[in-house]
């Protein structure tokens, strides 16, 4: 989906015009990939733009950074400020946001610890990143050949930019085979996550998702979820899922910040069918949350305004 340009991106600490937001070719995360990134949404509400839980996301981009040994050299909350910053200044009412904390230009070879540390924080607006038509219907997925990492060859917990290398082979497997998405297994052949998304299956009216030691990342959409079917009195439980118990599964769906809330139809062309009631009900809770309609969860919004 292409990005729509706007106005500016946080740079350091400066506001910068987009066509001027640009890093050295030898920046050192461009050529070994090490850097921790975030993706946050904000929504439109009735009081403009809210942030979506944005202190648990800026917690898990420090988390993300210290399992790399990386020195951000910005406390939380001034990142948090710096993601408020951009949305105000663009002026957005609903956009994606993305911190991203990289090494920059100045050292080059294998040891990353004389790097300097550079962070910068964009926006844009970006629609369903599934399409509409997966949010109201379903998307169709495929167990990609490519494994999730193993967490003793590169760390699932963490959420670094050249990790995502692995996602896009199986993202770019799927597309090219007819599908919408990927799901990806362990090494030890147990379901692990989307390319990009929690993955979860409800049968006989409980939820299941893999456990963070299959190598899924702690997603903070999951949590989410998670909370709104407590409030439901809907059963969830995090443990290890087959390939085979997606294909007899009664519902099943995928989460994250960019997809959001999405229903999957059907599992290597084991038709699961049109969104089931408890996916539909988690759906609707999700919307209804992040856009400020639902005072149960008005703690998980960062008003910018």
């Amino acid at each position: 989906m292409p990005i729509e340009p706007v106005e500016k991106i946080w740079m350091d600490g400066e506001l910068v015009d987009w066509a001027d937001a640009n890093v050295h070719i030898l920046t050192h995360s461009l050529h070994y990939g090490l850097g921790v990134f975030e993706g946050i949404r904000a929504y439109e509400t009735d009081r403009g733009p809210a942030i979506f839980r944005l202190d648990d996301h800026i917690d898990r981009l420090f988390a993300s950074a210290k399992i790399f040994m990386i020195d951000i050299p910005y406390t939380h909350d001034e990142l948090a400020e710096a993601c408020r910053e951009v949305v105000r200044v663009n002026d957005l009412p609903s956009c994606y946001i993305r911190p991203i904390v990289y090494l920059g230009y100045g050292e080059m070879g294998l040891n990353p610890l004389p790097c300097p540390v550079n962070v910068s924080v964009a926006c844009w607006p970006w629609g369903t990143y599934l399409g509409d038509d997966g949010v109201k219907h379903g998307v169709r997925v495929k167990i990609s050949s490519w494994k999730r990492h193993d967490p003793n060859i590169l760390p699932p917990a963490a959420k670094g930019t050249g990790m995502y290398i692995n996602s896009s082979l199986a993202k770019v497997e799927a597309l090219k085979a007819g599908y919408d998405e990927a799901v990806m297994l362990s090494t030890h052949g147990h379901v692990s996550e989307c390319t990009g998304e929690n993955i979860f299956l409800v049968n006989r009216g409980t939820i299941y998702t893999p456990p963070v030691h299959a190598g899924a990342l702690e997603g903070i959409t999951q949590d989410s979820i998670f909370a709104i079917a407590r409030d439901h009195d809907i059963p969830f439980e995090a443990e290890h899922i087959l390939r085979s118990d997606l294909y007899t599964a009664d519902e099943a769906f995928l989460s994250g910040t960019a997809a959001e809330v999405v229903p999957i139809r059907s599992v290597d062309d084991r038709e699961l069918g049109e969104p089931g009631p408890i996916t539909r009900l988690l759906q609707e809770t999700y919307f209804n949350a992040v856009r400020g309609l639902d005072d149960r969860y008005k703690d998980w919004l960062d008003h910018v305004l």
